[in-house]
């Protein structure tokens, strides 16, 4: 009786591939969780995307300090709410900013942003906007939505501010329908330090592209993407609450460096919002490049774009050192004395051909 309860060979053989195979499976899972977050394809040709939590943000926002151990660095008024971190309040004369501690050193990247603009002013009285960066530089306010000008690096801006528009009425003056622009606008720029952002034209000037993206005071959630590959850059954008992305920006041969870091930074002047950042998810993005493409896209040392020239850096000189300064001054002092010499000579010369001429 006890040998018939006893389970046949073929069921203890099941059971034992049964078990290394959930073993094998649960080893998997535990060593996707232990690196944050596992590979999701994005599309065909573009293979897959992993998070990168040492760039990511999102609630309840750990790592959000002012000390050096902290992941992400405040500024200004910025300030940690449970369901958001605001740049600036709906204030006047507010400044704030949220800056990732760690330089990124990502090849192909994929930066997802989850915002809010929102306050009491109503059509064309808010500002001024907020703006997301990848830079050379961090924590360094400026007029620039709250970051510095002559930045290096990209800068992708949410304009909720007609500037120009406002001074062409006051003038009296009125666009082409081709030329005027509809806002909030998101545009794009890349600097290598040497550009100034144009305030007073909406950074029109130096933009590479744009689009209207219509982000105030929405009762659903409004995201924005900054995706680099290939040195292609495309930013798209998902306002209209139906969880599509809409395309804004396109621009290929967009060369930037690696090492640089991410943040967001807003100000208010004479008009004001709320800016708020919920999340901030950096991905990963692997791509496959041909030994061609291997060797067209090494690392730069300055952002730049193809086909668009920027106004070269100009390095201040380096300071002489003595040994240099000296043998300027002793080099000098020999050709003043020489060049007196010569003058002398000559002066006689001349004075007694003169007096050869009375006699």
């Amino acid at each position: 009786m006890a040998a018939a309860l006893q389970p046949s060979g073929w069921w203890q053989r099941w059971r034992r591939r049964l078990s290394a195979r959930d073993g094998s499976r649960m080893l998997l899972l535990l060593l996707l969780l232990g690196s944050g977050q596992g590979p999701r394809q994005v599309r065909a040709g573009q293979t897959f995307e992993y998070l990168k939590r040492e760039h990511s943000l999102s609630k309840p926002y750990q790592g959000v300090g002012t000390s050096s151990s902290s992941l992400w660095n405040l500024m200004g008024n910025a300030m940690v709410m449970t369901q958001y971190i605001r740049l600036t309040p709906d204030m006047q004369s507010k400044q704030g900013a949220l800056w990732n501690r760690v330089p990124c050193f990502l090849r192909d990247w994929e930066l997802q942003v989850h915002f809010k603009i929102h306050g009491q002013g109503k059509k064309n009285l808010h500002g001024d906007g907020l703006a997301i960066w990848y830079t050379k530089d961090r924590m360094q306010p400026g007029p620039v939505f709250g970051n510095m000008d002559k930045f290096v690096g990209l800068g992708v801006f949410v304009d909720t501010y007609p500037n120009e528009e406002k001074q062409q009425e006051a003038q009296k003056r009125r666009y082409s329908p081709g030329v005027q622009r509809v806002f909030p606008y998101i545009s794009a720029m890349v600097n290598n330090g040497s550009l100034s952002y144009d305030h007073e034209r909406d950074g029109r000037p130096t933009e590479l592209g744009g689009c209207t993206a219509i982000v105030r005071n929405l009762h659903y959630d409004t995201f924005l993407v900054i995706r680099y590959v290939k040195r292609h850059l495309t930013i798209m954008m998902d306002i209209d609450g139906k969880h599509e992305w809409r395309d804004c920006i396109e621009v290929p041969g967009v060369r930037l460096p690696r090492g640089y870091y991410f943040g967001t930074s807003s100000i208010t002047g004479d008009l004001s919002d709320n800016h708020d950042v919920i999340s901030l998810k950096l991905f990963e993005l692997t791509v496959e490049r041909t030994p061609e493409e291997e060797k067209l896209h090494r690392d730069v040392f300055l952002p730049s774009v193809d086909n668009m020239k920027l106004p070269e850096m100009t390095a201040p000189l380096p300071p002489l050192s003595g040994l240099a300064l000296f043998l300027i001054v002793f080099f000098s002092l020999v050709f003043s004395v020489f060049a007196i010499v010569i003058g002398l000579i000559l002066y006689n010369k001349w004075q007694d051909q003169s007096r050869k001429r009375f006699y």
